[in-house]
């Protein structure tokens, strides 16, 4: 408007000035700011039937590791996101699980990605105390009114939130700030194999190419309110390693009486042995043989996991995981620095011969071990994979089979990208004081949108609080019981001001 006037100060004509002030009519208009104040009465108003949608979409669970309603679950998603306001939604087939598209186009300069999965991990009804499929919500003591299932916050809970402020805006007849890509996926539970086949099809890539990055919905707040921001993610790669005596050319070809083992070799034994010479003898350093190395923390990593250190509770976290000691006790910082730049070689489970009750006495003739590796930036999936199979061979267990299910590279994402500022402004707009982290020591694919060709930032976003990820009585904060901590109504204004944000 500044250069407007300029270019046009020399014309004094009543005329020209009054078709001037026209024109400036629709600037000012798209230069005003939301009714928040609007948005917000349409969030309280919609709260019963925004956690009616939460606890619909948790009743159909979407299992990958069980191809257990993937298709179901596509169209529950393709649904939602149709009644939030996307006005195209396909629904897309891969070589494994479909994924969904949409767009909604608000006729806004920016446009923003959206990542979203709609498969969840699996669980046991009989470790729950709260049933995982019925939603129930309960008080937990320090925190408020929750709501206890599987997927409440990873990631149903934040999504459904996010999905709630889109229909919060178009119900309080305010204009949507920006242009949204979704691109939703059934597999991230299982190391996404086809998110590629989603996000670089011609159509979709196009459309992402023109965002601003993206970003996946969240709830990023501890059980005190604070929040951090992420730049990133390690990778993953999820294998099973199996030993068995028709590989083997030893031991049984089925299970034998366990007395025979006198003459007979184990190949239970033989997968034990191979995976000591994975890592050290405290199982804390990786000795796989041409490993990818992992780059030296940099001072400016240190120094954001010494501020986000201060500002965390070590015994709270010890509570929350169970755990009385750090790897080689190490301090709080010099554990988390450990958490933020080391890889990993971790056992999820060991599966071979008889669990049942009592004994069997029997010699398994296969044993399988459920391995994830997590990676830091600088370490390729690829790699890591090939070094395994290779030291595997080199070590003289070439027979034991390595059956990759999943897996992608690490992701990182630049401070001053304009989708991670925009985090940063509407967290302390709000008065909070965010901490930074180089990256979360999860994994998600965000690889998918940094890496060439995309080369896109990416990351998290999303106030509120849930926990139990994987796990029991995973839930999902509804009402809160501190004021720092925002219930659900408050994550949805989170994601509000977010779009808003994103759109100056």
């Amino acid at each position: 408007m500044d250069t407007f006037a300029h270019t046009h100060v020399r014309f004094r004509h009543t005329l020209v000035a009054a078709i001037c002030a026209s024109l400036l009519v629709p600037a000012l208009a798209l230069a005003a700011e939301p009714d928040l104040a609007a948005i917000q009465r349409a969030v309280a108003g919609q709260h019963d039937a925004s956690v009616k949608r939460l606890q619909d979409w948790i009743a159909l669970p979407s299992i990958a590791a069980e191809d257990l309603n993937s298709r179901e679950g596509a169209e529950y998603m393709a649904r939602l996101a149709r009644e939030a306001g996307f006005q195209k939604v396909e629904i897309l087939d891969t070589d494994g699980k479909p994924g969904v598209f949409a767009t909604l186009d608000a006729g806004a300069a920016k446009t923003v990605g959206l990542y979203f999965m709609y498969d969840v991990k699996q669980f046991d009804p009989k470790e729950w105390s709260s049933p995982p499929l019925e939603s129930k919500i309960i008080d937990k003591p320090g925190l408020g009114k929750v709501l206890v299932g599987r997927g409440a916050v990873n990631q149903k809970g934040p999504q459904t939130a996010f999905l709630s402020a889109l229909h919060a805006i178009r119900d309080a007849k305010q204009p949507m700030p920006v242009n949204l890509v979704l691109v939703a996926e059934g597999e991230e539970e299982i190391g996404s194999p086809h998110i590629g086949q989603l996000v670089h099809r011609p159509e979709v890539e196009a459309a992402l190419r023109d965002t601003v990055g993206v970003f996946m919905p969240a709830a990023s707040q501890d059980t005190e309110g604070k929040v951090g921001i992420s730049l990133g993610a390690k990778g993953v790669v999820e294998l099973e390693l199996v030993a068995s005596g028709e590989k083997w050319g030893r031991g049984p070809k089925k299970d034998i009486h366990s007395s025979l083992k006198a003459m007979v070799d184990s190949p239970a034994w033989r997968l034990v042995k191979a995976l000591d010479t994975l890592v050290s003898e405290d199982g804390n350093t990786i000795t796989i043989d041409g490993y990818p190395k992992a780059p030296p923390i940099s001072a400016e990593e240190k120094a954001m996991i010494a501020m986000s250190t201060q500002l965390r509770s070590e015994a709270k976290a010890k509570e929350q995981f169970g755990v009385a000691h750090w790897i080689d006790d190490l301090s709080w910082q010099q554990a988390n620095e450990r958490l933020i730049s080391q890889p990993t070689v971790n056992i999820q489970g060991l599966v071979g011969g008889y669990t049942g009750p009592g004994g069997k006495t029997i010699l398994p003739h296969r044993a399988l071990a459920k391995i994830d590796l997590r990676l830091v930036p600088g370490m390729k999936k690829d790699d890591a994979v090939a070094a395994l199979k290779a030291h595997l061979a080199k070590r003289g267990y070439g027979d034991i089979e390595v059956n990759v299910s999943g897996g992608y590279d690490p992701t990182s994402t630049a401070l001053d990208a304009p989708l991670i500022q925009a985090q940063r402004t509407v967290l302390e707009r709000r008065g909070l004081k965010p901490y930074l982290s180089p990256r979360n020591a999860g994994s998600y694919p965000g690889f998918v949108f940094t890496n060439p060709p995309l080369s896109l930032a990416s990351g998290h976003f999303g106030l509120g609080h849930g926990s139990g990820a994987h796990a029991p009585d995973e839930y999902l904060l509804i009402e809160s019981s501190n004021p720092a901590v925002q219930g659900y109504d408050g994550a949805v204004m989170s994601f509000v001001e977010y779009l808003y944000e994103l759109g100056r």
